[in-house]
């Protein structure tokens, strides 16, 4: 009984000591981040682009890599995959409750663009319907310029929104890549500029202060060049877009 009556003293009295009280009075400190991240394309197309023939030539541009007389495209869609990011916590104190966030990453991850086309070969021949998938992968540089407004701290939790914006240098876009004659690539510019938001939640233990944040990025601008080919004929316009969970240590 004596020890119950401790156990409950006690127990209430430490979850009332919060983990590095002043930990959110530094001016600046530093950390790392972990994250996933769900890439995919925005994409617009033409108005009645399913009735638009493209046929085959001497010099393959229209159809590169088919063996058809001409081909219709019925549809196209982008299908998104998983990925990884890597990076480095700047953080700079601007008040009780804003901060301003430098989040430098290399960010992987790919896309994939699905094409249901109808090929049509010689007069005796029936139209075959085929499913074509062009992959694109990439590998960012980025550099996320962030303003964070935090609630107040309940506790050890701190719950917070942010906003801001990035400037992102695709390495491993095959804007430059060199066409060949057994395959066409998709090709995208490797320079974008992203709208950013987010929310999430810091949690301070007593060595650390590890966070846990969802965050999307909105690509401003038309990344996709174009060809006379049928995969980019159709496209008014495709931008970039990244879902992303990320975990903080700092």
């Amino acid at each position: 009984m004596i020890l119950l009556c401790f156990t409950s003293r006690a127990f209430p009295q430490s979850r009332l000591v919060p983990n590095k009280p002043d930990y959110d009075l530094a001016p600046y400190h530093f950390g790392f981040l972990l994250g996933i991240n769900e890439m995919l394309f925005t994409i617009k197309s033409n108005p009645g682009y399913q009735n638009k023939f493209y046929y085959n030539n001497t010099s393959g541009q229209s159809l590169p890599d088919q063996n058809s007389d001409s081909a219709l495209l019925f549809n196209m869609e982008a299908t998104p995959t998983f990925g990884f990011v890597i990076g480095i916590v700047g953080n700079l104190r601007l008040g009780e409750y804003f901060d301003m966030r430098f989040t430098p990453s290399l960010t992987f991850g790919e896309r994939n663009l699905d094409y249901s086309i109808k090929n049509y070969y010689h007069i005796d021949a029936e139209p075959q319907m085929l499913r074509v998938t062009k992959n694109i992968q990439s590998t960012f540089v980025e550099f996320p310029l962030w303003v964070r407004y935090k609630g107040k701290r309940i506790h050890n939790v701190r719950p917070y929104v942010l906003a801001g914006g990035k400037w992102a240098l695709d390495l491993a876009s095959n804007a430059k890549k060199k066409a060949d004659n057994a395959a066409a690539y998709v090709f995208i510019n490797r320079k974008d500029i992203y709208a950013l938001g987010g929310v999430g939640f810091d949690f301070y233990t007593a060595y650390f202060k590890f966070g846990t944040e969802i965050s999307m990025s909105y690509g401003l601008f038309d990344i996709l060049k174009r060809d006379n080919s049928i995969y980019t004929g159709a496209v008014t316009s495709m931008s970039s877009k990244i879902f992303q969970i990320s975990f903080t240590f700092e």
